[in-house]
């Protein structure tokens, strides 16, 4: 898959709230996601890490609203922009965030992903 189809795909499918199919289908096993230093789950590496960050993220957040803008694409690499309404469990404090997402792609596959947004 070319990286423009693999963006697509994932703005597509994050739109509709599959999250899954996108790792599924466009993650390699060895996939690195990064989230700003100070964030709790900086960094991880791997498939197995990335679906446990995954699961803290839905045990820890209820997502109202996402909106998903379309790919930007250069070469192997894309970002999206995610707007955010969610409502953080623990505390009941419901917060509208942005962040850019930067993705880069290798043979077909998303290798790396990194978060960029606003400490709170």
């Amino acid at each position: 898959m070319k990286t423009q189809e693999i963006a697509n795909n994932l703005v597509q499918w994050c739109k509709e709230g599959n999250y899954d199919r996108c790792y599924q289908e466009l993650y390699s096993n060895n996939i690195v996601s990064l989230e700003q230093e100070w964030a709790e789950h900086s960094r991880a590496e791997g498939m197995e890490a990335v679906a446990q960050k995954g699961k803290w993220w839905e045990e820890t957040f209820e997502v109202h609203n996402v909106e998903v803008s379309e790919p930007i694409v250069a070469a192997n690499w894309f970002s999206v922009r995610f707007n955010m309404d969610t409502t953080h469990r623990p505390s009941g404090q419901r917060t509208n965030s942005e962040e850019i997402a930067v993705y880069q792609v290798q043979n077909g596959k998303i290798v790396k992903e990194q978060f960029f947004y606003d400490k709170d």
